[in-house]
C-alpha cells in the first residue's frame, strides 16, 4: 500500500462492502508512501496516526488525471497562498502549538508550502494546525520539529519557566568573535535586548523591545522607569539568541551613549517604524536612542573538523 499526501484512506465494512469511514491523508511517515499514515477523518476532523489493516485501501483522488491534479494542485498553491500571508493571529482561536509553528517558520524565512514539503504532511493540515486549536499527533511534532531545527518540547511551550540554555553542550564546541557587520545583522532590525544602567540602588539589567533604526537601537519606556536611567550617559546593551535543541547561539554587546529623542519628527518616524508594542503594557512613549560606538559579538557552534 503507497500514498502520496491529499490521498483518501477508506475504511470499509467487512460484510457489505461500503464504506464505513474515510480520511485525508494529511501525513506521511515514510517517504516512500507506505503506511503508517496520519489522517484527518472527515466525521470527526481530528487526526490519528492510523496502521491501515486489510478492510483498508487508498483512494488516489487528487492523481486520477494529470489534468484533474494540476488544476486541483493550482487551486491548492493559490490557496495556500493566501492563507500564509496571513498570521495565526487573524484566526478566530489559533492554538499555542500553531502559534508556534508559524513563529518559528516565519523566522527561517520558510513559506508554509515548503515547510509541509519538508515535514512531508499535506499544506492544507499546515494551516489547519497553525490556525486552530488542534492536538498534533507526536509524530506530527516531532517530524515539525525535525524541519524547524526545534525540539516538541519547544513546540508545547514547555521550559517556559525555565532559563535558556539547560541542555547538553556540543561535542566539540566552537566560540569565535563576530565582526561588525555580523554585529549589526544580528541586531537588526527588532526584538527584545538587556539594557545595562547604574541605579541609586545598583547596577541593574533589564528587558527592553528595542527596534534598529537609522543605525541606532530605540526603545519606548516611562520617565520613572529602570531604562530611563540610562538617558544622559554610556549604557552595555545586550541580544542573544540560544537554540536548546542544536546547543549553538551567540550574543551582541552594544555600548554607547543614550539620549532622549525629543525631536517630534523623529518620534514620529520611531512610532511610525516600530514593529511592535512594548510587552509590558503601560504608558511608555518616552523614546531613548543609543548610538553604538562599539559592537562586540561572538558565536558558539560545532567545530569545523
Amino acid at each position: 500500500m503507497r500514498a502520496h499526501l491529499g490521498d483518501q484512506l477508506v475504511i470499509e465494512s467487512v460484510t457489505t462492502g461500503a464504506a464505513k469511514r474515510d480520511g485525508e491523508i494529511v501525513g506521511l511517515r515514510h517517504p516512500d508512501g507506505t503506511p503508517p499514515y496520519e489522517v484527518r477523518w472527515s466525521d470527526t476532523d481530528e487526526v490519528t496516526l492510523v496502521f491501515p489493516g486489510p478492510d483498508a485501501h487508498i483512494r488516489h483522488t487528487e492523481h486520477a488525471s494529470g489534468t484533474a491534479h494540476e488544476s486541483s494542485r493550482q487551486g491548492t498553491d493559490e490557496a495556500n497562498a493566501t492563507s500564509d500571508a496571513t498570521p495565526p493571529g487573524g484566526a478566530a482561536n489559533p492554538g499555542d502549538i500553531g502559534r508556534r509553528v508559524y513563529a518559528e517558520r516565519t523566522r527561517q524565512g520558510l513559506t508554509r508550502e515548503e515547510t509541509a514539503r519538508r515535514a512531508r504532511m499535506a499544506p492544507n493540515y499546515l494551516a489547519y494546525l497553525e490556525e486552530r486549536p488542534a492536538d498534533p499527533s507526536l509524530a506530527t511534532l516531532i517530524s515539525l520539529a525535525a524541519t524547524l531545527g526545534t525540539s516538541t518540547a519547544a513546540l508545547r511551550g514547555a521550559g517556559i519557566d525555565l532559563p535558556p540554555g539547560q541542555g547538553q553542550a556540543l561535542a566539540h564546541p566552537q566560540l569565535r568573535d563576530l565582526s561588525d557587520d555580523e554585529c549589526r545583522a544580528l541586531l537588526s532590525t527588532h526584538g527584545v535586548g538587556r539594557i545595562a544602567v547604574s541605579t541609586p540602588d545598583g547596577p541593574a539589567v533589564v528587558p527592553v523591545n528595542y527596534d534598529v533604526i537609522d543605525d541606532a537601537i530605540a526603545f519606548r519606556t516611562a520617565p520613572e522607569s529602570v531604562p530611563a536611567a540610562a538617558v544622559e550617559g554610556e549604557v552595555a546593551f545586550e541580544v542573544d539568541h540560544v537554540d536548546e535543541a542544536m546547543s549553538q547561539g551567540w550574543s551582541v554587546l552594544a555600548v554607547g551613549p543614550a539620549q532622549v529623542v525629543t525631536e517630534p519628527a523623529m518620534v514620529q518616524r520611531l512610532v511610525e517604524q516600530a514593529h511592535t508594542e512594548p510587552w509590558a503594557g503601560g504608558d511608555r512613549e518616552m523614546w531613548v536612542s543609543i548610538q553604538p560606538t562599539r559592537l562586540t559579538g561572538r558565536r558558539i557552534g560545532p567545530a569545523d573538523r
